[in-house]
Order: structure tokens, then C-alpha cells, then sequence
């Protein structure tokens, strides 16, 4: 492990020390903290992540190194990594790397020997900012003049950054019974292993596909995927929504897919103060009063009135209510085979409490 001195710097001007690792680079980004214990490698390659520093609150990060299997997209997509102990020796029959060299060939920045205790409260307390991972020899004032050039994420789009250049398909796994259409908004790759296994062939179309051609490819049904960025800054897809809708295409939609179909039946978004990111969220399904176990990873809510409805989007329904702060995590149309959840049901990283929600989407396809 090399032993290069760095520190986090944030917008506010709170520093924290510790030793760089993976790619020398300055990095620029948002800064989050993420409550999962396992599960490192999915998070790195999420795209609802791109643009965004990820603290882990758990202390040993990286005791299991990272392999072939464990990606959610291509490429890491975090602006940086912060964890408190990265383990010298790593130790897994799936390994390939460690987390150090997986980083440093990736072009990533981290740093450990982070005090990330204090990093998450201050976080709680003031709110996810903008921040900055350099070496020591960096100025900090002129670190910290840099950080507050950087985009902020409220109005940012970037989806298009993440999503697929052209369509490709996924075959099913064993008879085809469905033809899925998936909007890629930064789309995981277990989210498409997970239709293919229920039969499903998935075309996965870049996020600025137009409502013609999704009509012209005759779908069954169309999975909006989640994505990073605000969700108010993505143009172009309440048109698409809105007339699959119009056709009785039925439509599931996951995080910013799930913000996405909100704001085309007229609701609002916010920005919630440090997010969701987590494998440990407690979700109550209104329908089943039950309780779920929900693996998590978004900035942005749907906004709720005085009485748990959704605000300014009356044939919307609430099904799904966050157990921590109240907020909206899933909904359905009253009308119409359209529903969606804030959290990631595809479980990567997470419990599988949610799976169920493919099952329904096929369902409702099926009728």
C-alpha cells in the first residue's frame, strides 16, 4: 500500500486526513456516505453514483478484493472513495485484484485513514456537499476554490452521461415470453439479468430514445432504470411515458425512474438533505402492511402533501413509505399498469426482500 498523504476537502472547509490510494488524481464530486457492510464493488459500479464521492460507515473496506462477476456497469463510476482501514491482504476464491490496484487502473482517487465516523455526523448534520480528494502538497485554498466551481447536483443531468451510445439486447433466459424495453438512465446490470431470468428479452435503449421509436419496437413493457443526477434537469421523458401510457404499455420504474414517472403525472422532487445509501432501509408496504429490507442509493423524493398523498399528482397512488424520515418510496397509477419504487429491488448490494416487483411487472404484461 502506498503511502501517500491526502485529504478531503469540503465545500464548507471542513479537512480531513488520511492516505491516497487507487489513482493519484484530484477528484471533484459530491459526498455521500453509504451504511452498507458488503457489497463495495456493486456500489463503485453503479451509475446512480456518477459524480459523487462515497464515504463507507463501515470501518474495513476491501478485506475481499474485488473480481469479474461483482460490476453493475463497465466501468467505476464514483468520483472517489473514502473508507477508514483498507486491509494490506485481501482474501476470496472470487478475487482478481485488490480494491487498491482496481481503483489506481480505473483512474479513481481514494483515501483511508479517513476519520469516517465524524465525516458521516458532519454530513448528517450539514447535508451532502461538494468536495474534493487531493494530495497534500495541493494548496487548500486553492483546493477549496476549485470545489466551489464544481456543478452543484441540484439541476444536473446526468443520465445522458451514463446511459448506453446505442440499443443492445439481452436475450431470455430460456423461452421468450415478453419483449422489455429499458430506458437507460444508468441501468444495473442485475436489473436486466433479473427480467432475462422471468423470460424476458430486454432492448436496452439510450436515454434520449424518442417515443417513435419505442412505439415502433412494439414493446410489452417498458422499465424505466435508475440513474444519477436531479431528476427535474432529465428532458425528454415524460413525452415517452405519458404516451406508453396512452397505449396501455405497462411501465415499472426503479430510483430516478421512479422520480421520473412521478414528474410526468405532474409531481414534484426534492432534494433530500444527505440521501439514501444504504443495504439496510426499512420500506413498509402500504398494500401488504409489511415490512422491507431495501438496498438503496438516491439524492431526490417525491414530493408529499399533509396527508401522505403525492403532491400536485392525483391518479397517483402511495404504496411504499420510508421508515425513516416518511418519505415516498414506491407509488402506482389508478388507473393505469404503471408503478414504480424509489429503492433498488434488483438487490445488488441488498436483501432480496423486493424481488417480488419483477413478478409484478410480468404480471401485469401478462394481463
Amino acid at each position: 500500500m502506498k503511502n501517500n498523504q491526502a485529504y478531503l476537502l469540503l465545500e464548507d472547509g471542513k479537512r480531513f486526513d488520511g492516505v491516497g490510494f487507487g489513482s493519484a488524481v484530484t477528484s471533484f464530486g459530491e459526498v455521500v456516505f453509504n451504511t452498507s457492510m458488503t457489497g463495495y464493488q456493486e456500489i463503485l459500479t453503479d451509475p446512480s453514483y456518477s459524480g459523487q464521492h462515497v464515504v463507507m460507515t463501515y470501518p474495513l473496506i476491501g478485506n475481499y478484493g474485488v473480481n469479474t462477476l461483482d460490476v453493475e456497469s463497465e466501468d467505476i463510476q464514483v468520483a472517489g472513495f473514502i473508507v477508514r482501514e483498507l486491509p494490506e491482504v485481501y482474501s476470496s476464491w472470487r478475487a482478481t485484484s485488490s480494491l487498491e490496484d482496481y481503483l489506481e487502473t480505473n483512474n479513481v482517487a481514494g483515501i483511508s485513514e479517513v476519520d469516517t465516523r465524524a465525516l458521516t455526523r458532519h454530513i448528517r448534520s450539514e447535508g451532502a456537499m461538494r468536495g474534493a480528494i487531493a494530495s497534500s502538497d495541493i494548496a487548500e485554498a486553492d483546493l477549496l476554490g476549485s470545489v466551489l466551481k464544481h456543478p452543484a447536483m441540484q439541476g444536473l443531468d446526468l443520465s445522458m452521461g451514463v446511459s448506453t451510445s446505442k440499443p443492445y439486447q439481452i436475450e431470455a433466459s430460456g423461452e421468450e415470453k415478453y419483449h422489455v424495453l429499458a430506458y437507460d438512465c444508468g441501468v444495473k446490470n442485475n436489473s436486466l439479468k433479473i427480467l432475462s431470468q422471468r423470460g424476458c428479452r430486454v432492448t436496452v435503449l439510450p436515454s434520449d430514445t424518442s417515443l417513435d421509436q419505442v412505439l415502433a419496437l412494439k414493446p410489452d413493457g417498458l422499465f424505466i432504470s435508475n440513474g444519477p443526477g436531479d431528476p427535474a434537469a432529465v428532458k425528454g421523458s415524460e413525452e415517452v411515458i405519458l404516451g406508453a401510457v396512452g397505449r396501455g404499455i405497462p411501465i415499472f420504474g426503479i430510483c430516478l425512474g421512479h422520480q421520473l414517472i412521478a414528474r410526468a403525472f405532474g409531481a414534484e422532487t426534492y432534494k433530500l438533505p444527505f440521501g439514501h445509501h444504504g443495504t439496510n432501509h426499512p420500506v413498509r408496504n402500504i398494500d401488504c402492511n409489511t415490512v422491507e429490507i431495501t438496498s438503496q442509493n438516491h439524492g431526490f423524493a417525491v414530493r408529499l402533501n399533509e396527508d401522505k398523498e403525492i403532491l400536485g399528482a392525483p391518479d397517483l397512488r402511495l404504496t411504499h413509505v420510508n421508515l425513516y424520515d416518511g418519505t415516498a418510496e414506491g407509488l402506482t397509477h389508478r388507473k393505469h399498469p404503471v408503478f414504480s419504487v424509489q429503492y433498488h429491488p434488483e438487490a445488488a448490494p441488498g436483501p432480496h426482500d423486493s424481488k417480488y416487483l419483477f413478478d409484478h411487472f410480468v404480471d401485469l404484461m401478462g394481463k
